[in-house]
This record gives structure tokens, sequence and C-alpha cells, in this order.
């Protein structure tokens, strides 16, 4: 397990690095971004079993897929902090010519991007089928990936969680960012779900429960959890409810930061409220 305080202090920086990239542009979505640092850090510096040199090929290792695209700035600063890509291209985000667009792509082959992402409601379906390839392939390694929770209200997703109880695609974690919010409002205001976990459970999935989510020693403690549901005939889902905006307070608890870029004050008060920890790019 890794250093508690090493996963901390790099979540912060992280946050820093997402103001500062959608700041610099006045374009992109830190909300979601802020509310999956703690997640994304955990998972790319304690989870998943990497490889050293990226490859697309995907075998020998654990794989991720980001379904919700939009929240690019927190997978672009994690990819770099943990050593895909040198952490000064941050500085590059959504500008031309750029790898670091604003939904990932995959054209210019940026190290840790497995594929472009950003339409809703695709990344279950693909994951699925890395999942099935390395049970072809006899890779015992697993596939997890991260959709929103808005993002459930499109309806391909159904037909592959239906598929992958179908099929029994049992090694992979598909993590749901419950934080209520989208880009119009509340997920109850925009489009009423009910019960996810029934959903889920009731199409043939195991389902684990993150309920602080924005806490490294929960996510652990979860992550690691739905890892030993794994292999049991059955795909596992974990509902990770998280805050948008977390660590920021003025971004906090609302849909308004879903798609905002902050303006140069904002920008002072969300660094002074995450000092600098590992070192800006």
């Amino acid at each position: 397990m890794a250093n508690t305080q090493h996963l901390t202090n790099l979540t912060t920086q992280v946050r820093r690095d997402i103001l500062r990239m959608v700041h610099k542009v006045n374009s992109g979505h830190p909300g979601g971004s802020l509310g999956c640092a703690e997640f994304f850090v955990t998972l790319y510096s304690d989870i998943m079993s990497r490889k050293e040199v990226f490859n697309m090929d995907g075998l020998g290792e654990d794989l991720f897929f980001l379904s919700n695209g939009h929240i690019s700035p927190v997978y672009y600063s994690v990819l770099a902090r943990t050593g895909y890509f040198p952490v000064d291209e941050l500085n590059t985000f959504r500008l031309l010519n750029s790898r670091l667009q604003g939904h990932p792509t995959t054209h210019e082959a940026l190290p840790g991007v497995r594929i472009a992402s950003g339409s809703l409601g695709q990344g279950m379906s693909v994951a699925l089928g890395a999942a099935q390839a390395k049970k072809l392939n006899n890779c015992k390694h697993l596939v997890y990936s991260l959709h929103g929770d808005g993002e459930l209200q499109e309806g391909q997703n159904w037909e592959a969680i239906m598929y992958a109880s179908g099929n029994k695609v049992d090694n992979i974690i598909a993590t749901i960012d419950l934080n209520g919010q989208q880009i119009d409002g509340s997920t109850d205001d925009v489009l009423p779900m009910g019960s996810i976990r029934s959903k889920f459970e009731a199409f043939g999935w195991v389902v684990i429960d993150i309920e602080e989510g924005n806490s490294i020693a929960a996510i652990q403690k979860g992550m690691a959890k739905a890892k030993a549901e794994t292999g049991k005939g059955k795909p596992v889902c974990v509902l990770l409810k998280t805050v948008m905006g977390n660590g920021v307070d003025f971004m906090m608890h609302t849909h308004a930061w879903h798609g905002k870029a902050p303006n140069d004050e904002q920008l002072a008060i969300g660094l002074a409220q995450n000092a600098e920890t590992l070192g800006d790019y």
C-alpha cells in the first residue's frame, strides 16, 4: 500500500494542476475533475498493476478507461504525475496541436490514453470489450473504468451492463462517480434515475459502495473489497460518492462549475486552499 501522506500530497498537487490548466485557456471541466482527484491518484499510485513503459496491447497489466472524458484535466494531471509524460506538458492543455485536448484522443499517441472518450455512454462497452479480450488472451489482470452518474441516462450503458452479466465478464470493476450533478443541474432534476445500486443489482452485478469517495483511505478499502469480488462470475460496480469541486470551497456541491473556468481571483483563492506540495509545472 502506498504511503498515505504521499497520496495526499499528490492529490493536492493534482487539484492545483486542474485549476491552472482550466484557467489558462478559460475552458474545461474543473468540477468533476476536482471531485475525482482522490480516486485517480489512489487508482494509479496504489491500486492498479501497471507496466513502466506504456503500450497499447495492455497485456500483463491492469487497464483503465475513462468514459466521462470531459474530466480530462484530472486524467492528464495524474498521468503526468505518475510518469506517463512530462509534467510540463500540462501547460499545453487544450491548445492547438497539443496532445492534451479537451477530451482525450488517441491520434497523437498520448501515453496512458487507450481510447478517445467523451461521447457519453460509450465507455462501458469499450471497457467490457477490453475485459473480454483479456480473457481470450489468458491475461489475469483487471479492467477498471470510470463513468459519470448523469452519463447513466444514456441507454447504451444498460445494453452493455446487461451484456456483462449475461456473459459473466467478471474481470471488470466499473466505478460510477456519484456526485449528483451534471451540466444542466442535479441529476434528480434533469432525469431522476432512482436507485442506481438496485438497477445494477437487477442487471446481475455485484455492487460495492464507497460512501466517502473523497477519502483516500475509504477508496483503498472499497477498491480492495471490489477486487476481492472479481473472478466470481459477476461484473463488479463501485458506487463512489464524491463532491463535485472537492477541495475548492466555492466550487463544491454545485453543477455551476461543471464546465466553467475560474477567473484570476478565483484561481488565486483555489490555489491558496491547496498549498503547493510537489511543484507546479
